[in-house]
């Protein structure tokens, strides 16, 4: 066995890890081959105790039974229609004002990322329904893209939000004061979103031209609200049963998570949007979903488990901690750290290796908890966002037909605003951090 110092199990750790990464190998095989191969050499045969130890937390951890539930939910409401429903029942509503497309965009992203804890199929479903409008109408197609990409990945931070059980699990804050937390901010960004569009196609008309909407226009106002009642009321519905009873008192984030999918199931048979076809598409997605995320948290936390066994974690903890500026200096220190991990590794890793790390910095630092953890996962929005990897950018370009000769240049034009926003809403909840602490304080504890 060879005995490293701190600061070279650092260095060869994280060279293990993102060196491969670069190379474009899975992110769950460079985290336990680093893992691996530097406990071996420093352990022996000991690390695959360690290695099997945190598999088993992972696959006994109670609170992350929720994770497979949101994520069934999320799935089968993409499978109810109900997010093209509200989509087509607000362009009906909002048709008179300019860039109603956008802002159509951006609420019905909202809507659905309060019914799902995952991106990928609200990014895709806005796609496919929304860029055909739009190009049709002569938006401006980085406007586009870019309010598709940043309302498709709300789901990740309002809740119920995959992101927030694997933050809590991770740096064992309880879960429910961090669903409630991020609904201010989820929704900031949402608002700082629409507010862009309007100023943007206020300033140049030619981002969105108006067009009359004669076929919305002929829709009685007793059918529009009729159709804006059905469309909403399923969603208002299922945040209640979910967010609702969490916010009560009644169930933990884990019971709630099995209450909101099996409500999520009721809502599709009940639109008729579920087949036995249906059903096993839901099932399967949300297997393999949630088996890549068990993947990556049992290769991160064996890496995190080995880096603080041979004391990495203080050398990156006195690196922090050394930056000017006292604690605020830290605090932006972390955020510029997670801003640049996020160009390059999927959240799951950055929330598994860094979370272990910066708890305890915050936590010294005197930083509210809850406050400290939406934040965190408030910046890891921008790594859907930030190119090279972004995975909301490359979701929307996959089901982008080449018709509209939209390239990759036009979609990462279109996201820079939108990442200036989500920094602009950080800047917010520090300057008023109650946008954070005031819901999860009114809630109903047992």
């Amino acid at each position: 066995m060879i005995e490293f110092s701190p600061a070279a199990v650092v260095i060869l750790m994280f060279s293990l890890l993102l060196i491969p990464i670069f190379l474009g190998f899975p992110l769950a095989f460079c985290l336990w081959g680093s893992a691996l191969i530097i406990g071996f050499l420093a352990f022996g045969q000991k690390i695959f105790f360690i290695l099997y130890s945190q598999g088993f937390g992972v696959l006994s951890n109670y609170i992350l039974v929720a994770v497979p539930m949101f994520i069934f939910m999320g799935i089968m409401v993409e499978q109810s229609g109900i997010g093209t429903a509200l989509f087509e029942t607000l362009e009906i509503w909002l048709h008179k004002i300019r860039g109603h497309l956008a802002i159509v965009v951006v609420l019905t992203g909202t809507a659905l990322a309060a019914c799902t804890g995952i991106i990928a199929g609200s990014v895709v479903m806005l796609g496919m329904i929304a860029v055909p409008h739009m190009m049709e109408k002569g938006y401006n197609k980085e406007l586009a893209t870019g309010c598709i990409c940043a309302a498709g990945t709300l789901g990740i931070l309002i809740p119920p939000s995959v992101m927030l059980i694997v933050y809590g699990t991770t740096a064992d804050i309880s879960v429910g004061p961090l669903l409630m937390g991020a609904i201010g901010p989820g929704f900031l960004l949402s608002f700082l979103y629409l507010i862009y569009i309007l100023v943007a196609c206020a300033i140049n008309p030619t981002m969105a031209p108006s067009h009359y909407e004669a076929g919305a226009a002929a829709v009685s106002l007793g059918k529009r609200v009729w159709l804006l009642f059905t469309s909403v009321f399923p969603i208002v519905f299922l945040v209640l049963a979910v967010l609702g009873t969490i916010f009560l008192g009644v169930a933990a984030p884990t019971e709630a998570s099995a209450v909101g999918a099996f409500v999520a199931t009721l809502l599709a048979l009940f639109r008729r949007g579920l087949s036995w076809s249906g059903f096993r598409r839901v099932a399967m997605e949300t297997a393999k979903t949630t088996g890549m995320i068990a993947v990556v948290a049992i290769g991160a936390l064996s890496f995190v488990g080995v880096l603080l066994r041979l004391r990495g974690g203080e050398v990156i903890s006195n690196f922090i901690l050394a930056a000017p500026g006292g604690a605020w200096g830290v605090f932006a220190i972390i955020m510029l750290i997670i801003f640049i991990l996020g160009m390059f590794i999927d959240w799951l890793g950055i929330a598994f290796i860094m979370v272990p790390l910066i708890t305890p910095i915050a936590a010294k630092l005197g930083f509210d908890k809850v406050w400290f953890a939406i934040m965190v996962c408030t910046m890891l929005q921008t790594a859907f966002l930030s190119p090279p990897f972004a995975l909301a950018i490359f979701f929307l370009k996959g089901v982008i037909p080449d018709k509209y000769e939209i390239n990759m240049g036009h979609i990462i034009r279109g996201v820079i605003p939108f990442i200036v926003l989500i920094l602009v809403g950080l800047g917010l909840c520090i300057a008023f951090p109650e946008i954070i602490t005031w819901i999860p304080s009114k809630m109903i504890t047992g």
